[in-house]
């Protein structure tokens, strides 16, 4: 399987934390399909000095360059606009 990193942060205008908090029960939904599927290897929230979430990085697994895109098209952080900068980068996470 190819492996990614995904690094992406939030938008800053005064509710992007209130509609984080709202959409966030759907992306851990989300999270629970990938894991159920073998795509999820593992994710954290990025805080800011206040502990508040500003962000996210996750580290997944597809098959092919598709099935990455399809997971885009319906991640809530991306589609309700909680991201505002999503990177996506090719990994190979050690196996010790």
């Amino acid at each position: 399987m190819n492996q990614y990193l995904i690094t992406a942060y939030d938008y800053t205008d005064d509710g992007a934390l209130q509609r984080r908090m709202n959409v966030r029960p759907h992306h851990l939904d989300g999270v629970r399909e990938l894991k159920a599927k073998n795509n999820y290897i593992v994710g954290a929230s990025i805080l800011n000095e206040e502990g508040n979430m500003i962000g996210s990085s996750m580290i997944v697994q597809f098959e092919t360059e598709e099935e990455l895109e399809a997971w885009k098209q319906r991640e809530p952080y991306i589609t309700q606009k909680i991201w505002e900068s999503v990177d996506i980068k090719p990994v190979k996470v050690a196996q010790v």
